[in-house]
Order: structure tokens, then C-alpha cells, then sequence
């Protein structure tokens, strides 16, 4: 023991839930001394009777490899000569009551593919990194006001080769291409984290330290990341710090006690999801989790995480929005601490359903400590009028505006995620009510709207396709679709799309702001259309707004402008390329000095049906 990287301090701060690298020195690590080179093992079981190592090095048999306990809280420790590297190994427990467990370890950096269960041996330092443009542009910059389109990933159905997984170098020749073509900002990968079934997408995990070996290894995930940061684009991980999966191997019960989990049936057990929660309270389990943040920032110069469930960590499971768990909030606040003081660049994004107040304040001001959260609210409520028939959508107006008056309270991300396109939702395409045309005219109206709402953005993959059924998590996209002629002017129309958001500062430099938008007509519900103003930093920077959720074509449609000589349309979901009806307006509109929707101006147009349209001013033109 006397050989561990580990000081006394840092004993305290990992069972007092400070320690940020636990992993410099639990789990495995080769190293060398005078004496040589081996291999460390370090594991926390604090109510183990005895801990020994098992693995293909001894041919699975424990006896002679028992670790020493190196304190009462239930470190335990063991030094094997020799360099271990690709071994596959686990602990043997023996539990207070003579069970004994074999268990994968929890720092384990990677693992072998399921369905086998044992953790690998594995030197994480090695790998080149080319990527120190793109850390110091993002150390050097804010993200709220500039783009942020997120594409989010299931890295197992993006695509496959014959039937199989591509793996992380294949994913990162194809998928990386694909992304920047599209214009994404960001991929945001479903978790990676090691997980036995792979119909829980990841979000029910074994291995924390450990990325999925369906796809590779760890250096291979590297080499993604890496690739990603050379062309400009950001990696956010799903991360899962809420609960786990109850496999034999993993965290469940870890050595016959319920030392990650709560000791309370009724807060350990997430009935829905058939997992353990993790007691967010306890020191060693702080440690693990902040850990295992920093871990993945340092070690794998991710830019992100996405945080799931976080209404699941605020209020105690199983008794629903009453009963805040102020431990696992602390926690939060933890966390977040940590990373920031890390690097303030990162993205902490909750995804939190509650309502809970100061999601994204910063701790020293009372809040949680996360820089951006899901709007779940807006994405509920567009959803719902989108699915509501035309006819009766100005009976549900509000739903449109409701968001408005939140919008600036916290930072957000406006989300399509994969959970509105599963389980029978339907896909976002599907939800549009009428013809196959109305479909899709309604789904580029709707895209174009979330463009120009205040709020970064996110989308699932294959949304850009245009597809009809939802997605199918053992299937890879429907790529045949872009030879059918919608689908094919659809995934262009969101392309042009992007890169139109993309450049006009108007979009969103003043994201969060409220001097960022202003309401033209907020109560047109009888013509069931919205017209606003997107504002950007520089003076007179702005776009006009408008968007019609009727099948109807209005000629001659007068809408109030801020002061300028002319506006010209930049946008038109309804232009004939996209498959539109080609109602667009393209001369330029000159400009009324008139007072009309409290503005100083106005502009006559055609609106077209199911149509978004964008106006730019010009100056100097004269009318």
C-alpha cells in the first residue's frame, strides 16, 4: 500500500465527497519503481469481510491476490508485479453473511464487450492529441451568444455496416463528414458509458470510467473526440449520475451492502425504471460521481454534459414534486462547482421536467448551478399545438406564447429529443396533421419557428431526414428516404436552414435576453399566425418573423416593422425548392412610415400556407 498515489488529504476528501480525481489512483494503474514495474488495484468496499483479485492473469483463481484493507472505512488495496495491460480481471467479495460476489470494477477504464462483464487492464495515457485550437477557442470564448445546434446521437443505429455497430473510427469517417455538411455546432451522444443491454441506450450503466467496447476502444473514442475537435464541433456527453442499472456485476450491492445505492427501499428502488438510485448524500459516492465528471473533461476533452433525470435527482423517488432531497441537490451544486472550476467552458445542460427556480443561477447565487436546461415546457407545448387540426388551433393560441414569458428566467435548450420520437409518439414529421404536402409544409414551418424562438437547439438524429416512422433503436436511419423527392428537399431545406441560423447574429446573440425579442402581433389567433422580432447585438441588427400555422395563403398581408427603408424575405419554408407551394415574396418590400403594430412601419406581403418566413431590413434604399 505504501505505493499508492495517495495522500491522507486526499483519503479524507473521497470519503468526505470532495476528492474531483479519485481515479488517479482506484481502480488499476501500471506503474513503475525502483523495484520495477506493476500493477495497483484500489477498490472502496466498506463492508466487504474480505477483497481479492480474480483474472485471466491468475486463471480466475483469487487465491493468493487478496487485497489488504488500508482503512476502516473500507479501502482496499493489492500490488501484483508485472505489467497487467489487456488483462481481464474482477473483485471476489465476500460479504459479512459468507456470499461471495464477483464484481466488475466501478474505476475500471474499459471493459470487455458484452455479453461478457470483466474490466480490462487499460493505460489511458498515450494517446496524441491535435486538438489544442479547438480547446483554446472554447476557453476563450462564451457560448451564450453565439450558435448552438446540437445533434444528438444513438452511436449503435446512426448507421450501420452490415448489420454490425460502426465503430468509434468509422463513426468518426462518416458521421463527423455528415455532421459538419449538416451544420451542427455540437454532437451529443447518447450515454457511452458501459451498459449491458443495449436497448437501455446507455442510460442504464455498469462501468462510469469505462466507454462502451460495442464501439471500440477507449483510444479509439479518443480519436473521435479528437476528430470532432479538429472540425470544429463540440462532443457533449449523456451522462447518467442519478441511477443505476442492478446487474450482478455492477454497483448493485457492491459488496452485500448498499454502499452507491440508498439503504431505504423506498428511495433506493426507481420502479420505473427498474434501477437503483444513488445515494447522492454519501461521501464515497460524491466522490465517484464528481470524479468521474472530471474525468471525462481531462481524460477525454469532452465539452459537455447532458444531465438526465435531473428531476429524479432534486425530489426524493417514489414520492413525487413534494419532498426535495437536499442532499442530492447539494450534490448538484457540487458538481457543478467542480466543473466550472475546472474550466468555465464547459456545458452542464440539466434535463429537468420540474419547475424548480434558478436551474441555471449560479450556486453563489442560490441556484443549482448548470449554465443551460431542456425547455421540456416549450417542446411540450409545440408539440400539442402542432397535433392539434388547424381548425381548432386558435382555441389552443396560448400554447404557442405560454414560453414567452418564461423564456428569459433561465438559459435554454430547445429540444426534439429522441423521447418524442419513441414508444408510440410517433415521428416529429408524423405528428403534423393532414395530406402528405401538408406534413411536410407543417414540419418545415415548424423547424423554421424553433429557429428564430429565443434558446439554443437540439434535434434527434434522422429528424433531418424527414422520416414517417419513428425511430428504431435496433435499426440504423432511414437513409433510403433521400431518394424519394420530399424527404430529399427536406434534408436540404434543413441544411440551408442551419447554416442561415448559423449566420445571422440576430438568432442568437441575444438568446437569453429579453432585449432579444419583441412580440409584433401576439393575438392573431383567428388567422392562427405569429409575427415577432429577433434582435442581435449591433445596433439595427434585426429579423422580422413571421409564422403561419393555417393552410391558408393571405396576399396583401400588412405586418408593423421596426424603421427601415425596405425588408427583404432571406427565408421561406414555402420556396418551391423545398417542395413548398413557392408563395414568396421576392422583390423587396418597401417600407410604410406608418404606425402599425405599435412599430414604426409597415410592409405588405404575401404569407405563405403553413409557411415561416424571415424579413432582413435594408437601409439607405429609400422607399
Amino acid at each position: 500500500m505504501n505505493a499508492m498515489m495517495l495522500s491522507d488529504y486526499d483519503v479524507f476528501l473521497f470519503h468526505e465527497g470532495s476528492l474531483q480525481q479519485a481515479y488517479q489512483f482506484m481502480g488499476s494503474h501500471v506503474r513503475k519503481d525502483s523495484r520495477g514495474t506493476y500493477t495497483e488495484f484500489c477498490v472502496w468496499a466498506p463492508n466487504a469481510r474480505s477483497v481479492s483479485l480474480a483474472g485471466s492473469f491468475n486463471d480466475w483463481k483469487s487465491a493468493g491476490y487478496e487485497l489488504q484493507k488500508w482503512n476502516r472505512e473500507g479501502l482496499w488495496a493489492v500490488r501484483v508485479d508485472g505489467d497487467l495491460t489487456g488483462e481481464t480481471y474482477k473483485y471476489e467479495i465476500t460479504t459479512l453473511s459468507g456470499e461471495r460476489k464477483l464484481k466488475s470494477d466501478p474505476y475500471g477504464f474499459a471493459s470487455e464487450k458484452r455479453p461478457q462483464t470483466a474490466s480490462i487492464v487499460y493505460e489511458l495515457e498515450g494517446f496524441q492529441w491535435s486538438d489544442e485550437e479547438w480547446l483554446e477557442k472554447r476557453s476563450g470564448s462564451s457560448i451564450y451568444d453565439k450558435p448552438m445546434f446540437i445533434y444528438e446521437v444513438h452511436a449503435g443505429t446512426w448507421k450501420k455496416k452490415d448489420g454490425k455497430f460502426l465503430s468509434y473510427k468509422e463513426l468518426a469517417r462518416e458521421l463527423i463528414p455528415y455532421v459538419k455538411e449538416h451544420g451542427f455546432t455540437h454532437i451529443e451522444l447518447l450515454p457511452v458509458t458501459e451498459h449491458p443491454f443495449d436497448r437501455s441506450w446507455g442510460y442504464q450503466s455498469t462501468g462510469y470510467y469505462s466507454p462502451t467496447s460495442r464501439y471500440g476502444e477507449p483510444h479509439e473514442l479518443m480519436g473521435f473526440i479528437d476528430e470532432c475537435h479538429r472540425n470544429d464541433i463540440g462532443v457533449i456527453l449523456d451522462w447518467v449520475p442519478g441511477h443505476f442499472c442492478k446487474d450482478a456485476h455492477g454497483l448493485y450491492q457492491f459488496d452485500g451492502s448498499f454502499a452507491y445505492e440508498y439503504g431505504e427501499e423506498r428511495d433506493r428502488e426507481n420502479y420505473t425504471w427498474g434501477t437503483a438510485n444513488f445515494d447522492l448524500g454519501k461521501g464515497e459516492v460524491r466522490s465517484f460521481l464528481i470524479s468521474n465528471a472530471r474525468f471525462w473533461m481531462e481524460m477525454y476533452h469532452i465539452d459537455g454534459f447532458r444531465i438526465d433525470a435531473v428531476a429524479n435527482i432534486i425530489y426524493w423517488a417514489n414520492q413525487g414534486q413534494q419532498s426535495p432531497n437536499e442532499g442530492a441537490i447539494g450534490f448538484l451544486k457540487k458538481l457543478n462547482q467542480a466543473v466550472f472550476e475546472y474550466d468555465s467552458s464547459i456545458l452542464m445542460i440539466a434535463e429537468d421536467s420540474t419547475d424548480w427556480p434558478q436551474v441555471t443561477s449560479p450556486v453563489h447565487y442560490g441556484g443549482l448551478g448548470f449554465n443551460y436546461k431542456w425547455n421540456m415546457g416549450w417542446m411540450n407545448d409545440v408539440l400539442d399545438y402542432m397535433e392539434t387540426p388547424p381548425e381548432k388551433r386558435k382555441d389552443v393560441h396560448s400554447l404557442m406564447t405560454f414560453s414567452l414569458l418564461y423564456a428569459f428566467s433561465e438559459n435554454y435548450v430547445l429540444p426534439f429529443s429522441h423521447d418524442e420520437v419513441v414508444h408510440g409518439k410517433k415521428s416529429l414529421l408524423d405528428k403534423m396533421p393532414g395530406d402528405y404536402w401538408q406534413k411536410f409544409a407543417q414540419y418545415r414551418l415548424l423547424l423554421g419557428f424553433m429557429c428564430a424562438h429565443p434558446g439554443k437547439k437540439l434535434l434527434f438524429m434522422g429528424s433531418e431526414l424527414a422520416p414517417f416512422s419513428e425511430w428504431k433503436d435496433l435499426e440504423e436511419l432511414d437513409w433510403h428516404l433521400m431518394n424519394y423527392d420530399f424527404h430529399h428537399k427536406f434534408n436540404s431545406y434543413f441544411k440551408d436552414l442551419v447554416h442561415l441560423y448559423k449566420g445571422a447574429e440576430a438568432l442568437y446573440e441575444l438568446d437569453h435576453q429579453s432585449g432579444g425579442f419583441e412580440w409584433i402581433d401576439v393575438n392573431n389567433s383567428e388567422q392562427q399566425i405569429f409575427s415577432f422580432i429577433r434582435r442581435g447585438k449591433k445596433e439595427n441588427d434585426h429579423l422580422v418573423v413571421i409564422c403561419n400555422f393555417s393552410p391558408i395563403v393571405y396576399h396583401g398581408y400588412k405586418v408593423g416593422v421596426p424603421h427601415a427603408d425596405s425588408y427583404r424575405e432571406i427565408w421561406n419554408s414555402d420556396a418551391g425548392k423545398y417542395g413548398g407551394s413557392d408563395q414568396v415574396n421576392p422583390a423587396p418590400l418597401s417600407v410604410h412610415h406608418e404606425t402599425y403594430h405599435g412599430k414604426a412601419g409597415s410592409v405588405v406581403m404575401t404569407i405563405p400556407p403553413y409557411g415561416a418566413v424571415y424579413l432582413k431590413p435594408d437601409y439607405g434604399r429609400g422607399e
